[in-house]
């Protein structure tokens, strides 16, 4: 299952971060602090797309690992757990259904209610 491998790449890193940059490839991304992991997330997630507009399976199948590899490190940096993704993912699910995105710049529609009878002030009532 995909989150039990992620849970792992997030265990893994916490262990790994904070060793020597010059033997460990997480402790060197670390070192470099958070404008380079956003950075080599942003290159990996482009370079993802590019191997998928050119039609190569392999190239995006080894891309998109680089991807989660980078992007999981970015939640260990800002302290956020894989289980708080996997919950937003839930909730959006609930919301808009399986593999929704959430709209940009709009909280969620509500549903609509049926409108109320209006009453006049100082009308019998019944």
């Amino acid at each position: 299952m995909m989150s039990d491998s992620v849970q792992r790449l997030h265990a893994a890193i916490g262990r790994t971060r904070g060793g020597d940059p010059s033997r460990s490839r997480t402790a060197k991304l670390f070192a470099g602090g958070m404008a380079k992991m956003a950075k080599k997330v942003a290159e990996e997630a482009v370079e993802t797309g590019i191997a998928a507009l050119q039609g190569q399976r392999r190239e995006t199948i080894l891309e998109s690992a680089d991807l989660i590899y980078n992007l999981v490190a970015l939640w260990a940096a800002m302290g956020i757990e894989p289980n708080e993704i996997w919950g937003e993912l839930e909730r959006r699910e609930r919301l808009y259904g399986i593999a929704e995105k959430l709209p940009k710049g709009r909280p969620p529609a509500r549903p609509k209610r049926e409108p109320r009878p209006k009453l006049a002030i100082g009308s019998p009532v019944g």
